[in-house]
């Protein structure tokens, strides 16, 4: 086994970090909301809560007794502090950033997923997230997707700090776990309207078919208007249009033996992501009538000083238009398909013995197009389609005696994906065409996890998985530079896929034999905890997590030999010290300090117009985590979180140059990693009033604070969060004491703060631009639920 990293860095950093954990321990009001605990212990917060267990460990067991950095909310809990969409969750989880749009990709699902400062920028589909999005026990497979409306959700558990034992593929920075409802958990209608022309319907029904058979089916629609308006043709950006539905059968022909059928399926058709224009780098942009006509002056040329002018055929700074106005006039849209079908099946043998298997299969297809420039300039333009196709398989062996519980299992999983790709370029006036590219990956792991309790006081836990994994890359690129013709011949007839490598000029060829590479990796985790008396549990753990490798697809110039150029796997290792706490009645505070040696890190880099992944080198990541949830009296609901992270490159690793083309905005010893701001956290607030015999009147506030973070490896200030960020959300809730119905006037964003989620830069390329995404300003909804 390979363990990675320095440790005595790592003991010094647990030891800076626990020390604050500690001192801030005391200060209840620093805290968060959780969701799981013990039915003693939920009882006596409050007694109307619904009592839920985590399954971080793949089996059944209360919050407060898991060794492992989790927040974990109930529908309860998202429902009452306004978390509509796996992209919210961010604002009540410590050290976790999920961003919606993919910077590169133009799509509105694409999820741009962050804990502990590790995930992964880039949505495409050559590279893999950092943190492994889970529905109902199945790895989604891909960061298109993930950012996704809540579909009758049951809870939700975010678990932080590599997860390479128990779940293995792409959870180097942690996993967020989604459970819906199973049959018999009631019907729901809800209906909503709000700003921006909002109509939302949602419907869950049960339907008992037998005493050993039941289904659910879940249903739902939403539609918004965009809040970016395209000048060229009134196009609205950053509209929602969305369909789901799903569907589950429960069939469980004895006490001991389950079968559960669950079906899901998700349509987006959209305008497009609301990028807007930021700025424009004169020197670099292309020359000539492509980007810049002759007597356009640029802002930023130096003395004799010349204001830039609004030449619409001029490539400057004057073609900013605000943060909710786009100058664009290439194509822009955005569309997803995704379904998926999986089949658990359980079979508990005795109470020593049970078993699990997993099985599913998911097709996810999407497009999105931009005008990256977004000035009706040919500068840069994408338009990316994509279809994959996946199949997993897991078995789980659970034993279960007085001491000693463990798992063990085995894991495959393969992906085929066909990605597109077409790219205009003003170089002068020319394009190039991925026409068909073709990436294959096939997974296989096996993992093993026990926990073994010394006595009723003391318990430890240990694990090991070993991954194999392949990757493989074939296609044709068409008219990559220089390019022959402004107006290129049809890429089909040009550049055939497949066969031997086309000779026709323009054309770039990428086999199959050579372009395949295998990646393996041992990866381990142990944890030991001690409970001190029922109000209060310690622990510490080791984990380690590991990400394969794999290659680019994406190019404007021919690499070396005609090979793709590839990426070496990356790895993380995690020292961490913890504490689940009770102290008084009604109050829960939950803690974690911690240390990370990220290695190898995968980055996305500029080589030229054309972002590529490299490895960058090593950092450090460092941290305090704090949650907590208070219920003095019956009708007053307190939570806090509170996230630090200190993170630093200890080594660079420059990549490498291709002939006169260098990669640009590369990382330094002085930046920090994207998406991790230093300071995150979170204060909500809840009490219910009884203004008549019957009836419940609840406002509530949640105030989440986000300190200044960079979106890109090389810390592009221009498009970076260059100030701290808070947001206040707020709701009033007013239902009868049976909850059988609610009306809800709820409002985000409600001081209408303008803030960036997420951008990208070429500026110091040939491109030479920036592009930005606002938030959507203050918007207030009106919901009615039906509970029957």
């Amino acid at each position: 086994m390979k363990f990675h990293g320095n440790r005595r860095a790592l003991a010094h950093g647990i030891y800076k970090a626990g020390f604050a954990a500690m001192a801030a321990s005391c200060l209840p009001f620093l805290c968060t909301e959780a969701f799981a605990q013990t039915q003693a212990a939920a009882q006596a917060a409050e007694p109307d809560s619904e009592v839920v267990v985590v399954t971080a460990r793949r089996r059944m067991e209360a919050l407060q007794d898991t060794p492992i950095a989790i927040t974990a909310l109930s529908a309860k809990a998202l429902e009452r502090q306004q978390i509509q969409t796996t992209t919210d969750l961010g604002k009540v989880t410590p050290n976790l950033q999920f961003a919606t749009y993919g910077t590169l990709t133009g799509n509105n699902s694409a999820a741009q997923v962050f804990i502990r400062g590790i995930g992964q920028t880039d949505a495409t589909g050559a590279v893999d997230p950092g943190v492994g999005l889970y529905i109902d026990d199945v790895y989604m497979g891909r960061s298109v997707g993930g950012a996704m409306e809540f579909r009758d959700i049951a809870n939700v558990q975010i678990v932080r700090g590599p997860q390479g034992t128990l779940f293995g593929r792409n959870t180097i920075g942690g996993a967020v776990l989604l459970s819906t409802n199973k049959p018999g958990a009631g019907n729901t209608v809800r209906a909503g309207i709000g700003d921006d022309n909002l109509k939302e319907a949602f419907v869950a029904f049960d339907v008992p078919i037998s005493e050993t058979l039941q289904g659910r089916v879940a249903l739902g629609r939403r539609m918004r208007d965009g809040y970016v308006h395209r000048v060229s043709d009134g196009l609205d950006l950053g509209d929602v249009n969305t369909s789901n539905a799903q569907g589950t059968l429960r069939w469980e022909p004895s006490a001991d033996l389950t079968f559960t059928l669950r079906g899901d399926y998700a349509k987006a058709d959209e305008h497009g992501s609301p990028f807007v224009f930021l700025q424009i780098n004169e020197r670099q942009t292309f020359p000539a009538a492509a980007s810049r006509a002759a007597g356009c002056p640029g802002a930023t040329f130096p003395p004799p000083f010349v204001p830039a002018t609004a030449d619409p055929r001029c490539a400057n700074d004057a073609q900013y238009k605000g943060p909710f106005t786009n100058g664009g006039t290439a194509p822009a849209f955005s569309t997803l398909e995704n379904s998926g079908l999986s089949l658990v099946a359980e079979w508990k043998v005795n109470d020593v013995l049970s078993f699990k298997s997993i099985s599913s299969a998911r097709t996810l297809e999407w497009s999105g197009a931009r005008d990256a420039d977004n000035t009706p300039l040919l500068i840069l333009q994408t338009n990316y389609s994509s279809k994959s196709e996946q199949k997993s398989q897991e078995f789980q062996a659970q034993i279960k005696t007085g001491q000693l519980d463990g798992v063990i299992g085995a894991y495959y999983f393969k992906e085929d994906t066909f990605d597109r790709v077409l790219v205009g370029l003003g170089n002068p006036g020319t394009s190039y065409d991925t026409q068909r590219v073709q990436l294959e990956t096939e997974a296989t792991a096996f993992f093993t996890h026990w926990s073994y309790k010394f006595s009723d006081k003391l318990s430890a836990s240990a694990g090991l998985r070993y991954t194999d994994e392949s990757k493989s890359l074939q296609g044709v690129m068409f008219n990559v530079a220089p390019a022959t013709a402004a107006e290129p011949a049809p890429p089909t007839a040009l550049c055939p896929f497949g066969g031997p490598p086309p000779t026709q000029t323009g054309c770039l060829f990428i086999g199959t034999g050579q372009n395949a590479r295998n990646f393996t990796a041992t990866t381990g985790s142990a944890s030991l905890q001690y409970r001190w008396n029922p109000a209060l549990m310690t622990y510490v753990s080791w984990s380690q997590g590991f990400k394969s490798g794999g290659f680019n697809e994406r190019y404007n110039n021919a690499p070396p030999g005609n090979k793709p150029i590839s990426f070496a796997p990356e790895s993380a290792e995690t020292v961490e010290a913890g504490f689940k706490a009770n102290p008084v009645k009604g109050l829960r505070v939950n803690g974690a300090a911690f240390s990370t040696k990220y290695t190898d890190m995968q980055m996305t880099y500029r080589l030229g117009v054309v972002p590529l992944l490299f490895n960058a080198g090593e950092a450090t990541v460092s941290g305090i985590e704090l949650e907590a949830e208070y219920v003095p009296v019956s009708d007053l609901f307190l939570n806090a979180s509170l996230g630090y992270l200190k993170t630093g490159f200890d080594t660079i690793t420059n990549p490498p140059s291709f002939g006169a083309v260098t990669p640009t905005s590369v990382a330094t010893l002085d930046s920090r990693l994207p998406f991790a701001p230093e300071l995150q956290g979170h204060v909500g607030a809840a009490y219910t009033f009884h203004p008549g015999d019957g009836w419940r009147l609840t406002p509530r506030v949640n105030i989440s604070y986000t300190d200044q973070q960079y979106f890109d490896a090389g810390n592009t200030v221009s498009i970076a969060q260059n100030k701290s960020v808070t947001i206040v959300n707020a709701s009033i809730v007013f239902e009868p004491d049976d909850r059988k119905w609610n009306i809800t006037l709820s409002g985000n964003n409600l001081t209408n703060r303008l803030y960036p989620l997420a951008g990208t830069s070429s500026e110091s390329t040939s491109a030479g631009y920036a592009e930005v995404i606002y938030a959507r300003p203050r918007n207030i909804n009106l919901t009615y639920s039906l509970n029957f």
